[in-house]
């Protein structure tokens, strides 16, 4: 049967009715997050206001497992878009195909500057010369000290410890076994957080997370040994965290401990005393600094059917780099401008330390590296091998590693 000129006209009209309300329909994406989930959801919500075309759906993952439901969620379809992932877990991730290349994005970018992120965030979000990632924020570590301790027992609080050589120094003046008084906290926990404390000690030696078993490597665990030797620090700095090693700082039972920023408001409750915080202190006047590197990438999923979109959602939460260290506890990753800054003073040593914070690789092979690192550091505190052997033989299994 012919169809009349208005027939057809209103064929038309409804087929492009259909097809607009199709385009109109917003698209969704998938975002994974880790606790505490505030961060991804605050964004989340303020991206949807701003692009009404964009539904978010924000998911929690517990953090230890991000890596392996990726993997699953990939082989099943059920990928997120969009995902937060642990900084050193970025070559693995993109060794095994599940990574956006974000590096065209990048340069199309009028608000992800490559140039403007701090060297140590650029690394670990780059493998083999490719962006596949951009750092929500960062964390570092420095040195606590308590400035009422320093003045009980003759030091000036206003000239924390420089060198390695000051530091055991002041270690040693403010130990006070007496009143149940440590000289300083740290972790040494056969974990990737004394893989985490340890690794810029090393580099400041002038060794690496490959380059293990070099003189410096060697003077850096012999001086963790000396600590420990010497009752500087509390034996369990060989099985507790670096939370609970922070709450023996905070407690009054250690006069200094090395942890990072995430502290800060546990410890501005809890510290009952003049803290302040300096830098790490150099193996010598003039040595390089390091400094760890912590906190995580967005990322874009290679699986992702909506990458242009999923790309816009983390260019968004970079552009709120400024925000983070006053809401969500992070330290920027790069080069902004925080507008009255949470314990300013804590801000501007962490803020200065992110400067020289080294990233943990990358390398694919990277919890096998830690693991054959914090080995060695557990093997020479207890004395099990002398740091030279114990250095020796986590240089062969790195060695060792297949794409290391």
């Amino acid at each position: 049967m012919r169809m009349t000129r208005m027939t057809m006209l209103l064929a038309g009209a409804a087929a492009l009715f259909v097809t607009t309300a199709a385009r109109a329909e917003p698209v969704t994406l998938e975002v994974w997050t880790v606790s505490p989930p505030d961060y991804h959801q605050t964004m989340a919500a303020e991206f949807e206001k701003a692009n009404p075309d964009i539904k978010i759906n924000v998911k929690v993952v517990q953090f230890p497992d991000v890596v392996n439901d990726l993997a699953r969620a990939v082989a099943t379809g059920g990928a997120p878009d969009v995902t937060y992932v642990d900084n050193p877990d970025i070559a693995l991730l993109v060794s095994k195909g599940l990574l956006t290349d974000l590096t065209p994005m990048v340069a199309a970018s009028s608000i992800v500057k490559p140039a403007d992120i701090y060297p140590g965030p650029l690394s670990a979000a780059t493998y083999e010369d490719k962006l596949y990632a951009v750092p929500r924020g960062a964390n570092t570590i420095a040195l606590y000290y308590n400035a009422d301790m320093f003045k009980a027992k003759g030091l000036d609080p206003e000239k924390p410890p420089t060198t390695w050589d000051e530091f055991h120094k002041a270690a040693k003046a403010l130990n006070d076994p007496a009143n149940n008084v440590y000289g300083l906290a740290f972790s040494a926990v056969g974990t990737e957080e004394g893989t985490f404390q340890f690794l810029p000690w090393l580099q400041m030696a002038g060794g690496d997370y490959d380059k293990l078993d070099t003189p410096g490597g060697i003077k850096a665990l012999e001086f963790w040994q000396t600590l420990l030797d010497e009752k500087l620090a509390s034996p369990d700095t060989l099985v507790r965290g670096q939370y609970d090693s922070t709450a023996t700082f905070n407690a009054g039972n250690a006069a200094m401990v090395i942890s990072g920023p995430w502290e800060l408001p546990r410890m501005s409750k809890e510290a009952k005393f003049d803290w302040r915080v300096a830098m790490l202190p150099l193996p010598e006047p003039g040595a390089p600094r390091a400094s760890a590197l912590g906190e995580g990438d967005n990322v874009v999923l290679a699986a992702s059917e909506h990458p242009a979109e999923a790309f816009r959602f983390v260019e968004y939460m970079y552009s709120q780099m400024p925000r983070v260290w006053n809401e969500f506890g992070y330290l920027p990753a790069s080069k902004v401008s925080v507008s009255d800054p949470q314990y300013a003073a804590a801000f501007k040593t962490f803020d200065e330390s992110m400067k020289f914070a080294r990233n943990r690789g990358p390398s694919p092979e990277w919890s096998k590296i830690s693991k054959a690192i914090y080995t060695a550091v557990q093997s020479a505190l207890t004395h099990q091998s002398d740091a030279a052997t114990a250095l020796k033989t986590a240089q062969a299994t790195i060695d060792g590693l297949p794409g290391r």
